[in-house]
């Protein structure tokens, strides 16, 4: 690699076994290297930026204290784990991060044996580590060490406290990490916490601790619950002298903390001390998410994820967007309020990513009618529903691969109820660099069974802008509306606000040899392969828009199906059960007889790359859609 610093000790650490021969006193060395190195990776590969920066000293302190791979370290919101790729023989590597064929943005057992969970959603890691802490002992396996890292926001969701809830109550060594950057448990102060913090991690105090309850057991004075009892009492004391109290004291589980987590001497001495205590352990820190960069430090959320940019001034390379096409996540934003401005029932909610679906727009204008609850897709849901209930009209907008967690929800608080609640699905199709946790690709096949949902998806900004404002109307239910990342195609994107009706489709072309139907923006890349299509090939082709995947529009696919002999179906979501399929099951249970052909997503976890890229290998982009079509009409 071209000007590549050289490093003191970096240089030398391939895996955590060469960290681990080092003096702990070299360690605040390796944590400024390991920063520096994500800095200069990251300012011309973007990817996320702010939360790696946050968590290099406890990544650093785990791989130093811990024997990993053998050691279960189970990340969290896996954007905080660049560090530990770098350290686990990826550094050579990392310039290919979230690259097609290169290294996976998130930590993948598929990658690396360091990996050691699939991690790209929140919330999901005291769960899976309970698991594996359980399954150590199952198999008698008392050596080895699981640790669960949180933070960034991740405690909101539920199945963090679920897991937490079982952790305390099942047998099991586990720690927790809850690695808090201001997004979780208040700082608390006095000497007496520091105190007690101290006495209460170091070697001989649990040495003496260990040896009492293993008497108090054989004489028979001390038992389980009375175990249980004392670590509750435990922690009520250390409350009460520190002046503060947390969610941990009354779940038998033993809390240590809060301590500063960018300290990465004392953490490794931390660590080092209750490693091998018994039970359930939570270690609270306090980080900085954007730490050692100044600009990320003061604005983390713009620094989560900054594309390029100069490291040494900090300049973010923002590419000029004048006169080209609005994302659809800011047409979205923008209808939103014109809506709310007119309709004093609709109000706004997103788990935990007002800027990222442009929920923030609302938010400044009308702060009282905006919700952001956290990382908490079934609550976001949930809660919609409550608010639909009691008359308001909720507009829940939710990244389409996070919705697949309020899947109950939607069924059970929206749908039986027939409730008016708007489900955006922002990032729906394939989205590129993030890979196989965040493509939007079971939506429209997930959702398609559930009764009195409408589905839609708008062709382009207009169409969204109409669909939003048709949503809002009286007696329309739940309503869906999916839309991908990234630009739409029209420059002028403001039109009149306009009722569609609902389960109509479009004929946007008329023809005689063969039936394109398609769902969703990507209809405009199958617009123009039938295009090019119809000038080298001579053939006649239509081209119908269908809107809506359910209700589906019967009245056009009678008139196709009366037509046509040939449709080819096109969908940016999984080629199983989508709207290909859904048009299969209409010609069977009508007793039309064309040859269907479907392209969409392949019933794969398609990986990473560019969306151009991952279109390409899926065939659905310009060439592979007028392949298809050749092949179709010869």
């Amino acid at each position: 690699m071209k000007n590549e610093p050289i490093y003191n000790l970096l240089n030398a650490i391939n895996y955590p076994e060469d960290l681990r021969k080092l003096n702990v006193d070299q360690l605040p060395e390796v944590c400024d290297e390991l920063r520096q190195d994500i800095i200069k990776e990251l300012c011309c590969n973007p990817g996320h930026f702010a939360a790696s920066l946050g968590t290099v000293e406890l990544t650093v302190a785990l791989h130093y204290i811990y024997n990993t791979p053998y050691d279960r370290i189970v990340w969290d919101v896996g954007h905080q784990a660049y560090g530990h790729k770098i350290l686990t023989g990826r550094r050579e590597v990392f310039s290919t991060n979230r690259k097609f064929g290169g290294i996976r943005p998130f930590p993948s057992p598929e990658e690396s044996e360091y990996d050691t969970f699939t991690c790209g959603h929140a919330s999901n890691s005291i769960s899976a580590a309970l698991g594996m802490a359980v399954a150590a002992a199952q198999k008698g396996d008392s050596k080895r060490h699981v640790v669960a890292i949180i933070g960034d926001g991740s405690m909101s969701g539920g199945l963090a406290f679920e897991g937490l809830n079982n952790a305390s109550v099942t047998p099991n060594n586990l720690l927790i990490i809850l690695n808090d950057n201001d997004m979780a448990i208040d700082r608390s102060v006095g000497g007496m916490k520091q105190y007690l913090f101290n006495l209460t991690t170091s070697n001989r105090y649990n040495q003496l601790r260990f040896s009492m309850s293993r008497v108090l057991f054989k004489l028979g004075i001390l038992n389980e619950e009375r175990r249980k009892a004392l670590i509750r009492f435990g922690n009520s004391l250390k409350s009460m002298a520190a002046q503060q109290q947390n969610i941990f004291e009354g779940m038998n589980i033993r809390y240590f903390g809060p301590i500063d987590g960018h300290d990465v001497r004392n953490l490794a001495r931390v660590l080092h001390d209750i490693k091998d205590l018994q039970g359930p352990k939570i270690l609270h820190l306090h980080t900085i998410k954007g730490k050692g960069f100044a600009p990320a430090e003061e604005h983390a959320t713009e620094w989560h994820a900054p594309g390029k940019f100069d490291p040494v001034t900090g300049k973010r390379f923002i590419a000029n967007t004048e006169g080209m096409p609005p994302l659809f996540q800011d047409v979205f934003g923008n209808t939103l309020v014109e809506l709310a401005e007119a309709n004093p029932k609709i109000v706004g909610v997103t788990p935990a990513m007002p800027s990222g679906c442009s929920m923030n727009i609302l938010m400044e204008k009308m702060p009282k009618r905006a919700f952001d609850v956290g990382i908490a897709e079934g609550h976001a849901v949930t809660f919609s529903g409550g608010m639909a209930k009691d008359g308001l009209l909720p507009f829940c907008n939710i990244y389409s691969s996070f919705l697949q967690r309020a899947h109950d929800n939607i069924i059970h608080d929206v749908a039986i109820q027939n409730l008016p609640v708007v489900l955006c699905l922002d990032r729906a199709g394939l989205v590129g660099e993030d890979g196989p946790t965040h493509h939007g690709a079971f939506d429209m096949a997930c959702l398609r069974p559930i009764p009195n949902l409408t589905i839609s998806s708008p062709m382009d900004e207009h169409e969204l802008r109409r669909l939003m404002y048709t949503a809002q109307l009286p007696d329309k239910g739940p309503f869906v509306i999916r839309y991908p990342r990234g630009r739409g195609v029209l420059v002028d994107w403001k039109c009149p606000l306009e009722e569609v009706p609902v389960g109509k489709g479009r004929k946007l072309k008329d023809g005689d040899d063969l039936a394109v139907i398609t769902i969703g923006p990507i209809g405009n890349t199958a617009a123009r392969a039938i295009a090019q299509a119809e000038a080298k090939f001579d053939k006649s082709i239509a081209h119908f828009d269908l809107r809506f995947l359910k209700p589906l529009d019967e009245e056009l696919l009678h008139e196709i199906g009366r037509k046509f002999k040939r449709i080819l179906t096109v969908e940016d979501g999984i080629i199983k059960g989508g709207m290909g399929s859904a048009i299969l099951e209409f010609m069977a249970d009508n007793e039309y007889k064309p040859t269907v052909k479907r392209i969409g997503i392949p019933n794969i976890f398609v990986e990473h790359g560019s969306v151009a890229e991952l279109y390409h290998i899926c065939d659905m982009d310009e060439e592979g859609i007028l392949t298809k079509i050749k092949e179709f009409i010869n």
